[in-house]
Protein backbone atom coordinates (compact mmCIF):
# COMPACT_ATOMS: atom_id res chain seq x y z
CA UNK A 1 0.00 0.00 0.00
CA UNK A 2 1.15 3.78 -0.92
CA UNK A 3 2.38 5.43 2.31
CA UNK A 4 0.18 8.33 3.36
CA UNK A 5 1.17 9.62 7.27
CA UNK A 6 3.02 12.78 6.47
CA UNK A 7 4.95 11.85 9.83
CA UNK A 8 6.44 15.88 9.64
CA UNK A 9 2.55 16.79 10.73
CA UNK A 10 1.08 17.12 14.31
CA UNK A 11 -2.22 17.94 15.24
CA UNK A 12 -2.83 20.85 18.37
CA UNK A 13 -6.30 20.07 19.96
CA UNK A 14 -8.09 23.10 21.65
CA UNK A 15 -10.52 21.74 23.86
CA UNK A 16 -12.73 23.56 26.74
CA UNK A 17 -15.20 21.70 29.56
CA UNK A 18 -16.47 24.99 30.29
CA UNK A 19 -20.30 25.32 28.81
CA UNK A 20 -19.98 28.71 28.51
CA UNK A 21 -16.54 28.85 26.52
CA UNK A 22 -16.49 28.51 23.09
CA UNK A 23 -12.95 27.34 21.84
CA UNK A 24 -14.22 28.55 17.75
CA UNK A 25 -14.64 32.41 19.43
CA UNK A 26 -10.87 32.32 20.96
CA UNK A 27 -9.49 30.97 18.02
CA UNK A 28 -11.01 33.33 15.16
CA UNK A 29 -10.01 36.57 17.21
CA UNK A 30 -6.36 35.42 15.90
CA UNK A 31 -5.93 33.81 13.08
CA UNK A 32 -6.55 34.83 8.86
CA UNK A 33 -9.66 32.74 8.24
CA UNK A 34 -13.35 32.57 9.35
CA UNK A 35 -13.30 29.20 10.97
CA UNK A 36 -17.20 29.70 11.65
CA UNK A 37 -17.57 28.29 7.92
CA UNK A 38 -17.26 24.66 6.94
CA UNK A 39 -13.86 23.16 8.31
CA UNK A 40 -11.08 22.03 6.94
CA UNK A 41 -9.86 25.73 6.24
CA UNK A 42 -6.67 27.12 5.47
CA UNK A 43 -5.62 29.80 7.85
CA UNK A 44 -2.10 31.54 9.54
CA UNK A 45 -1.20 33.06 12.84
CA UNK A 46 0.36 36.08 12.34
CA UNK A 47 2.47 39.18 13.62
CA UNK A 48 0.98 42.21 14.45
CA UNK A 49 2.32 43.73 11.01
CA UNK A 50 1.33 40.84 9.18
CA UNK A 51 3.69 38.77 9.00
CA UNK A 52 3.32 34.85 8.50
CA UNK A 53 4.59 33.17 12.10
CA UNK A 54 2.50 29.56 11.72
CA UNK A 55 0.45 28.73 8.66
CA UNK A 56 -1.80 25.45 9.21
CA UNK A 57 -5.07 23.76 8.71
CA UNK A 58 -7.95 23.68 10.86
CA UNK A 59 -10.50 21.08 11.65
CA UNK A 60 -12.95 20.34 14.23
CA UNK A 61 -14.47 17.21 15.70
CA UNK A 62 -17.33 17.71 18.11
CA UNK A 63 -16.56 20.75 20.06
CA UNK A 64 -12.95 20.48 19.44
CA UNK A 65 -10.87 22.38 17.37
CA UNK A 66 -7.66 20.60 15.54
CA UNK A 67 -4.75 22.28 13.99
CA UNK A 68 -2.90 20.32 11.39
CA UNK A 69 1.00 22.05 11.61
CA UNK A 70 4.36 21.59 11.27
CA UNK A 71 5.53 19.43 14.24
CA UNK A 72 8.62 20.62 14.77
CA UNK A 73 6.90 23.65 15.67
CA UNK A 74 3.63 22.44 17.21
CA UNK A 75 4.74 23.07 20.82
CA UNK A 76 5.96 26.87 19.89
CA UNK A 77 2.50 26.91 18.32
CA UNK A 78 1.04 25.74 21.77
CA UNK A 79 2.79 28.41 23.34
CA UNK A 80 1.96 31.28 21.01
CA UNK A 81 -1.54 30.31 21.40
CA UNK A 82 -1.53 30.21 25.01
CA UNK A 83 -0.07 33.54 25.41
CA UNK A 84 -3.67 34.67 23.66
CA UNK A 85 -6.01 32.62 26.73
CA UNK A 86 -5.15 34.51 29.09
CA UNK A 87 -7.30 32.88 31.98
CA UNK A 88 -10.06 30.99 29.39
CA UNK A 89 -10.79 27.95 30.63
CA UNK A 90 -9.18 26.27 27.26
CA UNK A 91 -6.80 23.67 26.94
CA UNK A 92 -4.53 24.00 24.21
CA UNK A 93 -2.08 20.70 24.02
CA UNK A 94 -0.05 18.28 21.08
CA UNK A 95 -2.69 15.42 20.63
CA UNK A 96 -0.33 12.51 20.03
CA UNK A 97 -3.27 10.11 19.42
CA UNK A 98 -3.54 11.23 16.10
CA UNK A 99 -1.88 11.09 12.82
CA UNK A 100 -2.24 13.09 9.53
CA UNK A 101 -2.35 11.29 6.23
CA UNK A 102 -2.39 12.71 2.45
CA UNK A 103 -3.11 10.83 -1.13
CA UNK A 104 -3.30 12.24 -4.72
CA UNK A 105 -5.95 9.93 -4.72
CA UNK A 106 -9.57 10.53 -3.14
CA UNK A 107 -10.85 7.43 -0.11
CA UNK A 108 -14.03 7.17 1.30
CA UNK A 109 -12.84 9.03 4.66
CA UNK A 110 -10.80 12.13 2.73
CA UNK A 111 -10.96 15.43 2.71
CA UNK A 112 -10.15 17.86 -0.69
CA UNK A 113 -7.30 20.13 0.61
CA UNK A 114 -8.83 23.43 1.04
CA UNK A 115 -5.75 25.42 -0.50
CA UNK A 116 -6.19 24.12 -3.56
CA UNK A 117 -7.69 20.68 -5.75
CA UNK A 118 -4.60 19.78 -7.15
CA UNK A 119 -3.09 19.22 -3.55
CA UNK A 120 -4.91 16.06 -2.97
CA UNK A 121 -6.95 14.90 -0.09
CA UNK A 122 -6.11 14.79 3.81
CA UNK A 123 -7.29 12.52 6.78
CA UNK A 124 -7.20 12.04 10.29
CA UNK A 125 -7.30 8.87 11.93
CA UNK A 126 -5.88 7.65 15.28
CA UNK A 127 -2.15 6.31 15.68
CA UNK A 128 -1.16 2.96 14.67
CA UNK A 129 1.77 1.36 14.02
CA UNK A 130 3.25 2.92 10.77
CA UNK A 131 6.56 3.97 10.24
CA UNK A 132 6.35 4.24 6.08
CA UNK A 133 6.24 8.12 5.48
CA UNK A 134 4.86 9.86 2.69
CA UNK A 135 6.44 13.50 3.13
CA UNK A 136 8.81 12.89 0.57
CA UNK A 137 6.00 12.20 -1.91
CA UNK A 138 4.29 15.44 -0.49
CA UNK A 139 6.48 17.82 -0.82
CA UNK A 140 7.44 17.04 -4.64
CA UNK A 141 3.63 16.90 -4.72
CA UNK A 142 3.22 20.35 -3.35
CA UNK A 143 6.29 22.15 -5.01
CA UNK A 144 5.05 20.51 -8.58
CA UNK A 145 1.90 23.16 -7.87
CA UNK A 146 4.12 25.62 -6.87
CA UNK A 147 2.12 25.89 -2.96
CA UNK A 148 4.58 27.02 -0.71
CA UNK A 149 4.16 25.84 3.23
CA UNK A 150 6.21 25.87 6.48
CA UNK A 151 8.46 28.19 8.74
CA UNK A 152 11.02 27.90 6.27
CA UNK A 153 9.12 28.49 3.28
CA UNK A 154 6.49 31.42 4.73
CA UNK A 155 8.43 32.34 7.80
CA UNK A 156 8.41 36.65 8.42
CA UNK A 157 7.04 37.16 4.68
CA UNK A 158 4.15 38.99 4.47
CA UNK A 159 1.07 36.63 4.62
CA UNK A 160 -0.57 37.69 1.04
CA UNK A 161 2.92 37.74 -0.48
CA UNK A 162 2.69 33.94 0.27
CA UNK A 163 0.17 33.98 -2.33
CA UNK A 164 -2.72 33.46 1.05
CA UNK A 165 -5.64 34.72 -0.92
CA UNK A 166 -5.35 32.65 -3.87
CA UNK A 167 -4.51 29.71 -1.52
CA UNK A 168 -7.51 30.43 0.16
CA UNK A 169 -5.97 31.09 3.96
CA UNK A 170 -7.40 34.52 4.18
CA UNK A 171 -11.12 36.00 4.64
CA UNK A 172 -11.76 39.77 3.81
CA UNK A 173 -14.95 39.34 5.89
CA UNK A 174 -14.42 38.05 9.33
CA UNK A 175 -13.70 40.11 12.14
CA UNK A 176 -10.11 41.35 13.54
CA UNK A 177 -7.51 39.43 14.07
CA UNK A 178 -3.50 39.51 14.74
CA UNK A 179 -2.25 41.38 11.92
CA UNK A 180 -5.51 42.12 10.20
CA UNK A 181 -5.18 45.88 9.63
CA UNK A 182 -1.89 45.79 7.40
CA UNK A 183 -2.80 42.46 5.22
CA UNK A 184 -6.60 44.11 4.50
CA UNK A 185 -4.89 47.45 3.95
CA UNK A 186 -2.61 45.46 1.16
CA UNK A 187 -5.30 43.82 -0.36
CA UNK A 188 -7.52 47.22 -0.85
CA UNK A 189 -4.30 49.08 -1.63
CA UNK A 190 -3.53 46.10 -4.35
CA UNK A 191 -0.22 46.65 -2.70
CA UNK A 192 0.86 42.69 -2.94
CA UNK A 193 4.15 43.56 -4.62
CA UNK A 194 6.44 40.18 -3.71
CA UNK A 195 5.19 36.87 -3.56
CA UNK A 196 6.77 33.56 -3.02
CA UNK A 197 7.53 31.28 -6.32
CA UNK A 198 8.98 28.17 -6.99
CA UNK A 199 11.46 28.33 -9.64
CA UNK A 200 14.15 25.50 -11.27
CA UNK A 201 17.45 25.70 -8.67
CA UNK A 202 19.61 26.62 -11.92
CA UNK A 203 17.42 29.72 -12.78
CA UNK A 204 17.46 30.51 -8.51
CA UNK A 205 19.20 34.06 -7.28
CA UNK A 206 20.54 32.71 -4.07
CA UNK A 207 19.76 36.21 -2.82
CA UNK A 208 15.85 35.42 -3.11
CA UNK A 209 16.15 32.54 -1.70
CA UNK A 210 13.78 31.29 1.27
CA UNK A 211 14.86 28.16 0.81
CA UNK A 212 16.55 25.39 -1.62
CA UNK A 213 15.45 21.77 -2.28
CA UNK A 214 18.40 20.36 -4.37
CA UNK A 215 17.32 16.79 -4.71
CA UNK A 216 13.82 17.92 -6.25
CA UNK A 217 16.02 20.79 -8.11
CA UNK A 218 13.81 23.73 -6.81
CA UNK A 219 14.10 26.11 -5.18
CA UNK A 220 11.12 28.90 -3.27
CA UNK A 221 12.37 32.36 -3.98
CA UNK A 222 10.44 35.87 -2.42
CA UNK A 223 10.78 38.01 -5.69
CA UNK A 224 9.27 41.17 -6.29
CA UNK A 225 6.06 40.34 -9.13
CA UNK A 226 7.88 42.30 -12.33
CA UNK A 227 10.66 39.80 -12.07
CA UNK A 228 8.37 36.69 -11.78
CA UNK A 229 8.56 34.60 -14.88
CA UNK A 230 4.84 34.12 -15.80
CA UNK A 231 5.77 31.00 -17.40
CA UNK A 232 7.19 29.08 -14.34
CA UNK A 233 4.54 30.09 -12.33
CA UNK A 234 1.58 27.76 -12.18
CA UNK A 235 -1.93 28.18 -13.52
CA UNK A 236 -3.66 29.19 -10.02
CA UNK A 237 -1.49 31.80 -9.91
CA UNK A 238 -1.09 33.88 -13.73
CA UNK A 239 -4.32 35.86 -13.48
CA UNK A 240 -2.92 37.41 -9.87
CA UNK A 241 0.34 38.58 -11.37
CA UNK A 242 0.21 41.92 -12.17
CA UNK A 243 2.33 44.97 -11.29
CA UNK A 244 0.99 46.63 -8.51
CA UNK A 245 -0.42 50.45 -8.84
CA UNK A 246 1.57 53.25 -6.94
Amino acid sequence: MTPTRLIKRSIIRLSTENKGENVKEFLQGLITNDITQELPIYAALLTAQGKTLFDFIVWEEANDILIDCEADYAEDLVKRLSMYRLRRPIEIIVDETLFVHWSKERYSHSIEDPRNVGLGYRWLSPKFENKESADQSWLAHRLSLGVPEGKAELENVLWLETNAIELNGVSFEKGCYIGQENTARMNWRNKVNRRLVVVPIENSDIRRQKIAYVDLGLAIEHQHVSDINVKLVPVWLKSSLTVPKE
